[in-house]
């Protein structure tokens, strides 16, 4: 099932001894893992520092029962277990199992010969049971939760020593809109490789089984659209229409400016959607679905730091829905309708400040102390840290989610490709159109541009 023109896996070609030798290693307390694939040594720090997993456990927990039954769960749930049956056969016969867990890692079905569904069931990879990272460390479908794309777990690249004779891969399928996990699909095979094409037939199926959550979410931004267009026909207020991770799909003239996008440009495909960089508005409209699950009523207003503002700016969000399902919110600037929403600290979940921050240097994983970050730089589809030890690849998979763990010590969104260490900045520099540039206290004096959105939270936390 594999596609020939994809590059082979670094771990395929990895001496399993070297990397049974780097997990002893790095479960003793060492951090120098120079045989492991980047991916598994970040996923190995996730369980000793962040989820603290033992690495002797023998079998998996007990599933927890949560509410979370949705339609688009059922669609993604039919269509896996169609896909993992389709396949059964030829995965049993190598003696191997294929399973369906839920978006926390929980099995939901399995297919495979009935002597490796018995082995499976002695370390409970079977139904009821979680199969998350911070339930039982590296594993296919625990790591794929994590990451993006088919992820490869080979022998000794599992964190728990009990399942170093398996071999799986998995994939999840995510929210085309939040971007958040709904399922994964995993093949597993005991003491033996995975078929050759396991890959790409993962990331097939994956594909596939998003075409009707993308329809569906293109139906959601049409509907989204008219609504604010009745809205906008007896409202006064500068309006705008985002869906329910915070992205815009519409806005009027005055909110385009706040916003920072186009105006009067519907945008219904939710790969086309607009991110406006505002961190509050994005946490008002996650609190606001939550919100509604409980209560379709509910309107909130709360206050947020527009583009182009020097103070914070009310606004009224107000969840819209279709056929019971929610499709995103409607928010009113200069309105202050409806239940103040609790300060952002007051609803985050609360976490501890980051001690290091984790990157790569070619197989190594580099523990670093934050001092030693002078800026953060998105490019691509990496995110690239430049430190005292040099340009360093970070093991975050995004500028967002690292903006939102450094927020609380001493870093701050300047650009949208940048993120700096306030400690390390050494000079401002002001261009002739009045444009701020920031020259960092490192070895070449870097400059990092700061955007015209950003400026005035730059000035605040510079005291400029």
């Amino acid at each position: 099932m594999r596609d020939p023109h994809r590059p082979e896996p670094l771990s395929a070609n990895l001496d399993g001894a070297a990397v049974l030798a780097a997990w002893e290693r790095f479960v003793r307390g060492e951090d120098q893992v120079p045989d492991v694939r980047p991916l598994v040594a970040i996923s190995w720090h996730r369980c000793r520092e962040q989820y603290r997993v033992d690495p002797h456990l023998t079998e998996a927990p007990v599933a927890v029962a949560e509410l979370d039954h949705t339609p688009e769960r059922d669609v993604v749930f039919t269509e896996l277990g169609f896909r993992a049956a389709s396949v059964a056969h030829e995965v049993g016969s190598l003696g191997g199992v294929v399973t369906v867990a839920d978006a926390k890692g929980r099995i939901v079905a399995e297919w495979g010969d009935q002597a490796t569904l018995a082995r499976a069931g002695d370390s409970n990879l079977a139904p009821w049971f979680c199969w998350s990272e911070c339930a039982v460390g590296t594993n296919g479908m625990g790591t794929a939760l994590e990451t993006h794309g088919p992820v490869p777990i080979r022998g000794a690249e599992h964190w728990c020593q009990a399942f170093h004779n398996w071999v799986c891969a998995g994939i999840a399928v995510r929210d085309v809109v939040t971007r958040e996990p709904i399922a994964v699909l995993s093949i597993c095979c005991w003491r033996s490789q995975l078929p050759a094409s396991t890959e790409s037939w993962l990331a097939n199926a994956a594909t596939m089984t998003q075409y009707p959550l993308k329809r569906r979410a293109r139906d959601s931004g049409a509907e989204l659209v008219a609504a604010y267009t009745q809205a906008r026909a007896r409202s006064g207020t500068a309006l705008a229409a985002v869906d329910t991770a915070g992205k815009v799909v519409i806005a009027d003239d005055m909110a385009s400016v706040l916003l920072g996008v186009p105006a009067r440009t519907p945008a219904v495909d939710p790969t086309l959607r607009w991110n406006p960089g505002l961190p509050e508005l994005i946490t008002a409209a996650r609190y606001a679905t939550g919100q509604a699950a409980h209560n379709p009523d509910w309107v909130g207003s709360t206050q947020i730091f527009a583009h182009l503002a020097d103070e914070p700016t009310s606004i009224s969000i107000r969840p819209v829905f279709s056929s019971g399902h929610l499709i995103g919110n409607l928010v009113s600037f200069g309105a202050s309708d409806g239940v103040r929403l609790p300060r952002t600290e007051e609803t985050a979940h609360p976490r501890a400040q980051p001690r290091r921050l984790v990157a790569v240097r070619d197989n190594r994983l580099v523990l670093l102390r934050l001092p030693e970050v002078s800026f953060a730089e998105s490019r691509g589809n990496d995110v690239w840290l430049s430190t005292d030890q040099g340009r360093l690849r970070a093991a975050s998979p995004s500028l967002d989610k690292l903006d939102s763990e450094l927020a609380d010590s001493g870093f701050l969104r300047v650009h949208r490709r940048y993120v700096v260490n306030l400690s390390r900045v050494r000079e401002i520099e002001r261009g002739l159109k009045g444009e701020l540039s920031l020259v960092m206290d490192d070895r070449t004096n870097e400059m990092v541009p700061v955007s015209r959105r950003n400026a005035p939270a730059v000035r605040r936390a510079l005291d400029i």
